[in-house]
């Protein structure tokens, strides 16, 4: 495993940990669908269906986390949370939401895990 993998599986750990003590289940962690892409994590948030996208950074000068969902991410991962409920058996009663996590993880201290809900 490479650097950049490592980083991006640390990051989707940490966003899973986030998302279990919200209180949501996570149903599955880096579902792809074949060429059309990747979800980092799908969860249930009570009826909701949440597919959540996972953005981890370290504090070198890279753009912050959140703003990585540009509105071409939102779209695709809209097109893949459709193929995911078509394989899957359908929509949930409470319908499906698009999650942001992003993660800074600095020098020294502790990572900073943000959450954003609903971003697409």
């Amino acid at each position: 495993m490479n650097a950049r993998s490592a980083l991006g599986r640390y990051g989707e750990d940490l966003a899973a940990r986030r998302l279990a003590e919200a209180g949501m289940t996570v149903l599955e962690r880096n579902w792809r669908c074949g060429r059309t892409g990747e979800i980092d994590i799908v969860a249930r948030d009570g009826d909701t269906l949440v597919v959540c996208e996972v953005k981890t950074r370290r504090t070198s000068g890279y753009e912050h986390p959140m703003a990585a969902v540009t509105p071409e991410k939102a779209q695709r991962l809209r097109g893949l949370a459709e193929h995911w409920i078509h394989a899957h058996g359908g929509a949930p009663p409470g319908g499906v939401r698009i999650d942001l996590v992003g993660i800074v993880l600095p020098d020294r201290g502790a990572p900073v895990v943000e959450h954003a809900r609903g971003v697409a």
